[in-house]
């Protein structure tokens, strides 16, 4: 990365890290991001900062916690008054200060969508209206104005980030796609693709599971769990959905002759359950809200021929802070002076495959009041201000299904991850934007667990 590459980011909605053949997935069909993986660099171990859409595209966006950033949870259409990063310095500005063409094609979701933010010379969005359905007439905010686009939403966005990557401008580029797939709801999606997986077995899925340590909710609701294996087929077909808008625009990449000047990064604001653990949904699936392991791993695939290694997987712990850093850095963006960042590029990791330096070994995560710790073996979920608070053992119980937080045998543990996320949220939290503030923050939407 000693110049500045074009950097094609994909940010997809509520992909789990578990739907995709590069993390394992036995029957999702996913070829194009399986060249990706095994052209570059596949982070085995990839977490969202927060399992839910706004939090995490803000902590993406800004290399800042929510705690720091103020965005908690997912904003509302009604919420939705104006921009909510106002006065953080976002990676498009910096790269855009930095010489890039700077464009979104897609769902932002961050804040005000019916103009464009700030950083951004080309803005293609869905609008604050959000889509649920998948193909019919919508509008889209292009270029800050309202106009009416008909066929299926992921492809009308395909449609205009492939017009912004083969433009002719010789400046590097930096384009987000966030397409709105893979998020519910799970119907509609093209019959050419659901009719690949009506004899899978979803043998990924664990079955006959359930969530000991709360109460359905959101999503979690809405899906008709006499018809969840349409549900499945739904989300399967999704993925593959995704996977060919990916494929196409590789392909642009390739046909202009940027291929091996171009840094392209896959990853999702979070990650989903369907049907695991009993839960459809991400975080907020459940009351009190859960950070089980399918809603806060994501996957995160790094390609750039020539430069990253090729079939490399890493396995220290990394998130979308992490990703911040990365990106500023490969793009010689310079960072405001004085913000205290949590994350750290992963260079090393990258272009030292046989070594790295050292790295981390706790991963932190939050969901307004909920605070998460986690290390390779254990993991630590504390409820403020009074709980209910759980300990897991990822080791002995992969699927969480027993809370150790009350054992005397595991005391010490509880007692070194608390000491550890308290230590972390003291410097990487603002006191007017701190999570535990609960419903003292501004609100977000009519649902939040901490105003219920």
């Amino acid at each position: 990365m000693n110049y500045q590459p074009n950097i094609l980011l994909f940010v997809t909605d509520d992909h789990g890290q578990w739907a995709s053949g590069a993390y394992g997935n036995q029957e999702v069909i996913t070829p194009n991001l399986d060249r990706l993986a095994a052209s570059g660099v596949v982070m085995e171990n990839a977490f969202t900062p927060t399992p839910v859409c706004s939090p995490a595209r803000a902590s993406l966006l800004t290399g800042l916690t929510p705690s720091q950033h103020g965005i908690h949870d997912y904003i509302a259409m009604a919420f939705d008054r104006g921009p909510r990063l106002a006065g953080e310095r976002t990676l498009p500005q910096l790269l855009q200060e930095a010489g890039y063409r700077t464009g979104l094609a897609g769902k932002w979701h961050a804040g005000n969508e019916d103009a464009p933010a700030p950083g951004f010379s080309s803005w293609f969005s869905v609008g604050s209206a959000y889509p649920l359905l998948h193909e019919g007439t919508r509008d889209f905010c292009n270029k800050g104005r309202m106009e009416t686009f008909s066929g299926y939403t992921d492809d009308i966005i395909a449609d205009e980030a492939v017009k912004f990557v083969t433009a002719e401008d010789e400046r590097p580029f930096f384009l987000l796609v966030g397409l709105t797939a893979t998020h519910g709801p799970w119907s509609g999606h093209p019959k050419r693709l659901t009719e690949l997986y009506r004899g899978a077995t979803f043998v990924d899925i664990p079955q006959n599971e359930s969530y000991a340590f709360g109460e359905q909710a959101l999503e979690s609701l809405r899906v008709d769990r006499g018809r969840e294996r349409e549900a499945q087929v739904q989300y399967y077909a999704a993925v593959s959905h995704v996977d060919e808008i990916v494929g196409r625009l590789l392909k642009a990449v390739d046909e202009t002759g940027k291929q091996n000047n171009t840094l392209v990064v896959y990853t999702s604001d979070h990650g989903l359950n369907c049907g695991h653990h009993g839960i459809w949904g991400k975080g907020n699936g459940t009351r009190p809200l859960n950070m089980v392991e399918e809603s806060i791993r994501v996957p995160l695939i790094l390609s750039r021929p020539g430069v990253l290694p090729a079939g490399v997987r890493r396995e220290e712990p990394v998130d979308h802070l992490d990703l911040f850093q990365t990106l500023a850095e490969a793009g010689k963006a310079k960072l405001p002076s004085g913000a205290d960042y949590a994350g750290r590029s992963m260079r090393p990791l990258l272009l030292e495959p046989e070594e790295g330096g050292y790295w981390r070994d706790v991963q932190f995560g939050e969901y307004g009041t909920v605070r998460m710790a986690r290390t390779r073996r254990y993991k630590l979920v504390r409820r403020h201000p009074s709980g209910p608070h759980e300990l897991f053992d990822l080791e002995t119980d992969p699927r969480e299904s027993r809370s150790l937080f009350d054992s005397a045998s595991h005391r010490a543990v509880s007692s070194e991850l608390l000491r550890l996320m308290e230590r972390h949220f003291r410097r990487y939290a603002r006191a007017d934007r701190n999570g535990t503030l609960g419903a003292a923050l501004p609100q977000h939407n009519m649902t939040e667990a901490w105003r219920v």
